[in-house]
């Protein structure tokens, strides 16, 4: 299966901004102020959209918010895959270092989500 269809992917509509982009051997992109709209998380990665290009294989650091600040996460996601759909590009990244916590998180997302509907 593949890598992005691992996980259940979970539709969201959250706003973020990248200002940095890094690699691992200290090549740094800074002062970018893309806005981006994540919309769709799962326990592998995030899903957004952007006007702004970015680079393949950069990372960049996010507190993503789901539900409530209890719930608030940080993490390191890395740029995987890239799609230009109109005029904006939507890009596949995935997270870094994942600890085991954010499977709990996720699910107790998912199935709060399930209740509401």
């Amino acid at each position: 299966m593949s890598e992005q269809k691992r996980c259940k992917r979970i539709p969201v509509e959250i706003e973020l901004s990248i200002s940095d982009l890094f690699k691992q051997d200290n090549v740094k992109i800074k002062n970018i102020e893309a806005p981006i709209v994540v919309k769709n998380i799962s326990k592998t990665g995030v899903g957004f959209e952007t006007e702004a290009v970015l680079p393949l294989e950069y990372y960049f650091n996010a507190k993503i918010e789901l539900g409530n600040q209890e719930s608030s996460l940080f993490v390191v996601l890395q740029i995987v895959r890239v799609e230009e759909r109109g005029d904006k590009m939507f890009y596949g990244s995935q997270f870094v270092g994942r600890a085991e916590i954010l499977d709990f998180i996720f699910d107790n997302y998912d199935k709060a989500l399930g209740e509401l509907e």
